[in-house]
């Protein structure tokens, strides 16, 4: 029995949309409770940066390592890993009574954090296989909308509460009854399939073949986060510094983003799935077309449409990568090849950060943005390298 034929029941369709709102929960609580996590830790905010740094120094190795253990155990490790992320909130709940003990409980949730987006790109590049519906990028937008919503039901409960433990405990409740459906619904270890066509040239499997290729993708895709998170990450700086918006008004720059970003993944998942190189491209420029908006808007108003653009453009591209890179990747290798991608392409979020802020030092916050749509247009040279790879049968 493959991993596609464990997922045959209508119902189990559903479980990566499952899968993805328990990280959006997650990630949405964990965004609103920031400030109560570090008035807990007692740490400076500089100690506070630094410790945050580990989210990606645990998310790392454990995406690179995560590929494999589904491949040998199925799609129900999904499952289990995001009941350990949701567990991880409460953990660093409890760890966070000084620097050292931050640092560490941060590192165990970026490593579960890691490991379940791995298995949960895995379950919906299964699913949609499966089912020949656009589920990667449905799935997405899932995740984008579930961090909206959550966000602001947590900010709320802080602010009633001021309680730390109260946010991640009920974020881990959510997420373990998420987690369980999920186990549930995504089906037994799977059993060996048919190596695609050209993977016994080498003699190697199937990876061996396409390892680079799916390098290939990560490094598009990781033009594409390190683009979105600059926006996510600097859209409210921008408003503040920029336009002396107040906090409320200056919130609307990352909740726009988020929003538009849902929407798009909704909307455009169908033709995304059909022209999936026209799709990647057209965002892409949407994306740059954005950054220049951005850069030399007079008003915040004309900032905002160019956030709205880059958030348009941005949303489609690495669902969409996901789901052309994995499209005819054997079911037994279908983890490794999802580490490849996503462990690539997670590099963007870790680098856009030291990048977005070395600009915005040199030149200013509005004029870092040109910097990041020169990311996003590097990224319009690259794509004509996905149907090159397809028509030598490498993806």
């Amino acid at each position: 029995m493959t991993v596609s034929q464990t997922l045959s029941a209508p119902p189990r369709s559903a479980a990566p949309y499952l899968a993805f709102a328990g990280l959006g929960t997650f990630w949405g609580i964990w965004g609103a409770t920031l400030p109560l996590l570090r008035e807990r830790a007692g740490v400076t905010d500089g100690e506070f940066g630094i410790a945050l740094l580990f989210v990606g120094a645990g998310a790392l190795p454990a995406m690179l390592a995560t590929g494999r253990l589904i491949d040998a155990l199925g799609l129900r490790v999904a499952g289990v890993l995001l009941a350990a992320l949701g567990l991880s909130g409460v953990l660093v709940a409890g760890a966070a009574a000084n620097f050292a003990a931050l640092c560490a409980a941060i590192f165990l949730v970026g490593a579960s954090s890691g490991a379940t987006d791995v298995a949960i790109n895995a379950l919906a590049a299964t699913v949609e296989r499966r089912t020949g519906r656009p589920v990667v990028s449905r799935s997405h937008g899932a995740f984008s909308l579930t961090v909206a919503v959550v966000s602001l039901g947590a900010g709320g409960l802080g602010s009633v509460t001021g309680n730390l433990f109260v946010n991640f405990t009920a974020g881990a409740v959510i997420t373990v009854v998420l987690a369980r459906t999920v186990y549930a619904w995504a089906g037994a270890r799977p059993a060996p399939s048919p190596a695609p066509h050209g993977a016994g040239r080498t003699g190697r499997g199937p990876l061996a073949v396409r390892t680079v290729p799916l390098l290939a993708v990560g490094v598009i895709g990781a033009l594409a986060f390190a683009s979105e998170n600059a926006y996510q990450s600097w859209g409210a700086v921008l408003f503040t510094d920029e336009y002396l918006a107040p906090p409320a008004l200056a919130a609307l720059a990352p909740a726009a983003f988020a929003a538009l970003a849902a929407l798009t993944r909704f909307l455009a998942a169908g033709p995304a799935q059909a022209r999936p190189v026209a799709a990647v491209v057209l965002g892409a420029v949407s994306a740059t077309a954005g950054g220049v908006v951005v850069m030399v808007a007079s008003s915040l108003w004309t900032a905002l449409l160019g956030i709205a653009a880059a958030a348009v453009g941005t949303a489609v591209i690495f669902p969409t990568l996901v789901s052309y890179g994995l499209r005819s990747v054997a079911d037994r290798s279908r983890g490794r090849a999802t580490s490849a991608i996503t462990s690539v392409a997670y590099l963007g979020f870790l680098v856009s950060p030291a990048y977005f802020g070395l600009l915005a030092d040199a030149s200013g916050v509005r004029q870092a943005f040109l910097g990041v749509a020169a990311l996003t247009a590097v990224l319009v040279a690259l794509v004509p390298v996905l149907p090159a790879l397809r028509r030598r049968n490498l993806l």
